[in-house]
């Protein structure tokens, strides 16, 4: 039986970092959200000292953008668990679409008896369990999708919209991230174990649903609101405030 390579070996595309940190006491790993890059949440390195920061990167996307999206969950955690080990202890942190691929990855790390994460993050997400309301994009055509992509997320960077070539190069993993979230299907299981954290802005998915998190998991629970919509953490203080709330989950203070 193959053993999953160790978590920052070459072996492996899935996991990009940029500060080492290999005598850091612990590892937060980072799932972007649709049509995201790891290297928005690898900034967090410089205000985490203590912590070793890797981005978690599909097929399909920055430096393996010549791959083929996966667009089925259960290919992606399957795949993704068939090639990485996470480096203990872990903490696992996703954000939108990212935080269901966290929150499936944690299932399948038990399914398959392998160590789970100490804790999980999840923002600006609805619970796995809830209906989501969003209509189907991931089959529109290209100006079609780009303007969904405005309507969501403020759109592509300028530069990017103005160059054909560069928006039909990137367009395929939003597409792949959009199919990747309308084909998820909840499958009741018993809940995770472990501490489950979620956070949101206020002016995103309502507070009552998102408390609804706790269903998944026995583990202790906490829900942390911020002011701001579905990038809450782009703006300051909001910034800050998340990064200051993920220091004390993935360092708490010692007990006196």
């Amino acid at each position: 039986m193959n053993t999953p390579p160790r978590a920052g070996t070459s072996t492996t595309n899935w996991l990009v970092r940029r500060v080492p940190r290999t005598d850091a006491p612990l590892r937060l790993y980072c799932f972007p959200h649709s049509g995201g890059s790891p290297g928005e949440y690898l900034r967090w390195s410089e205000r985490l000292p203590q912590t070793e920061v890797w981005g978690v990167q599909a097929p399909g996307r920055g430096s393996r953008i010549a791959e083929q999206p996966l667009t089925a969950m259960a290919d992606l955690v399957q795949t993704l668990l068939a090639e990485v080990r996470f480096q203990e202890p872990f903490v696992f942190f996703g954000h939108s679409l990212g935080a269901l691929v966290a929150y499936e990855t944690a299932h399948a790390l038990r399914l398959r008896a392998r160590a789970q994460p100490q804790s999980i993050v999840v923002s600006a997400c609805t619970p796995p369990d809830r209906p989501r309301d969003r209509a189907a994009v991931s089959g529109l055509d290209d100006r079609a999708l780009l303007a969904v992509i405005e309507q969501r997320y403020g759109g592509l960077p300028p530069e990017v919209t103005a160059d054909r070539e560069l928006w039909q190069l990137v367009l395929p993993y939003y597409r792949a991230d959009f199919a990747l979230f309308e084909n998820y299907r909840y499958r009741s299981r018993p809940p995770l174990d472990v501490p489950l954290h979620v956070v949101g802005g206020d002016q995103d998915i309502p507070e009552p649903l998102l408390s609804q998190w706790a269903r998944q998991t026995t583990g202790p629970f906490t829900l942390q609101t911020l002011s701001g919509g579905h990038f809450y953490f782009r703006n300051e203080p909001q910034g800050t405030q998340l990064l200051r709330h993920l220091d004390g989950i993935l360092h708490p203070p010692a007990l006196t």
